[in-house]
């Protein structure tokens, strides 16, 4: 089967990759594992930036069933709360929203399937090779079990950067060390966040967020290193290593006690791991890689579904204007890879930083006690995260 390209995974930036170029007549192929919808360890915060992209694409209902609007960032740290204003976006919206991404990426494959994008779900990309100046995509699914193969001259690499296939750009194969990052993540009903606000929790050998989603519930999320998450096994009595780090959390931080102290978890922790922050493809010959395959900053921001979006508009923008008859897939592959880093390389050095001093105690108590007596360095750091920053896909 012959395609102009094949996209592999079907979360935010591979769906909206897929449809940008399946509304631009591109023969689109969509590949994705796991069946949909799904739950996936995630901040699900889409900042205002984004949202303004969702919008271009004509998806405002996609958005129907998100959270409040989020109008104030704050840090939770040992003993202290801080809060101040969101900084307040340029474009058609002000401030970002959250919603679970059960339902925002069935919401945004459903509009790239209704573009002409073609969907082999659930199917699994085992590998592509190249050969007569396109590449071959061997794909199979287990019940019942069947292969084939899929032509095309580009193929889009959207699959994450935790992906355990041998697909490329896949990721570097690492020893397990102590700084190693995993993420958990859950909901609860009946907590106190007031609904317009986004907190950031500090604790030791990690860091958190919280936020109102859709359902009215508080979405808690975390990254936690492999040393942190065996001590905390071995300070309580916990049936999960979910249980354990938020017994960690809450005896680290007041704020997440005054929270979710008297909160009822719903559903079952979900895990990921490990992150692997940072850089983790480069793009040529026709292969390029969208949102985590690309890239991860620190979770800390809260900008992955960001990223993911709008690392697809700058994709899809450059490969339109190449048509898939291009001759010099390089010169693409150059343009992106720099549009990329001058959007992104300010928000993940500034992760890394942030996600640096919220681990350390000592270090998250000196920021959240200057933090106090100048909450406008909050919403500065908001800032250089990417919360309202104009994003101009040709830049």
């Amino acid at each position: 089967m012959r395609y102009d390209a094949v996209v592999i995974g079907a979360g935010p930036a591979g769906a909206m990759c897929a449809l940008a170029l399946a509304r631009a007549g591109w023969r689109v192929a969509i590949v994705e594992k796991a069946e949909f919808p799904r739950r996936k360890v995630c901040g699900e915060f889409i900042s205002a930036p984004a949202l303004a992209l969702l919008r271009h694409a004509g998806l405002n209902d996609v958005m129907h069933d998100a959270g409040p609007e989020i109008s104030e960032v704050a840090i939770f740290a040992g003993e202290r709360i801080v809060s101040t204003s969101m900084p307040a976006g340029e474009g058609p919206f002000r401030y970002g929203r959250a919603l679970a991404r059960d339902r925002l990426d069935s919401r945004l494959l459903d509009a790239a399937r209704r573009a002409g994008a073609e969907v082999w779900q659930p199917w699994r990309v085992k590998r592509y090779v190249q050969a007569g100046g396109r590449y071959v995509c061997s794909i199979e699914r287990k019940v019942p079990y069947e292969r084939k193969d899929l032509e095309a001259r580009v193929v889009v690499a959207a699959h994450g950067s935790w992906d355990t296939g041998r697909i490329e750009p896949a990721p570097r194969e690492r020893k397990p060390a102590a700084g190693d990052l995993f993420a958990f993540k859950a909901r609860f009903s009946g907590g106190t966040l007031r609904r317009r606000v986004m907190p950031l929790v500090a604790f030791p050998g990690g860091y958190g967020g919280l936020v109102t989603a859709d359902s009215n519930e508080t979405s808690f999320s975390c990254c936690i290193t492999r040393a942190a998450i065996k001590a905390c096994r071995g300070e309580v009595a916990a049936t999960t290593a979910g249980a354990a780090v938020l017994a960690h959390v809450f005896g680290a931080c007041l704020g997440m006690r005054e929270v979710l102290g008297g909160a009822a978890r719903e559903g079952a922790w979900l895990a990921a791991g490990p992150l692997r922050p940072g850089y983790h493809a480069s793009c040529g010959d026709g292969v390029f890689a969208v949102g985590n395959a690309m890239a991860d900053a620190h979770p800390i921001v809260a900008e992955g579904i960001s990223m993911a979006i709008q690392s697809a508009a700058l994709l899809g923008e450059r490969l339109i204007a190449a048509t898939p008859a291009c001759e010099d897939w390089e010169a693409v592959a150059r343009s992106y890879e720099a549009a990329y880093r001058r959007n992104f390389g300010v928000r993940i050095a500034a992760s890394a930083a942030f996600a640096q001093v919220a681990m350390r105690p000592a270090a998250a108590g000196a920021a959240a006690s200057v933090l106090q007596r100048v909450p406008a360095l909050l919403a500065l750091g908001a800032s250089w995260a990417g919360k309202a920053s104009p994003f101009n896909a040709s830049t």
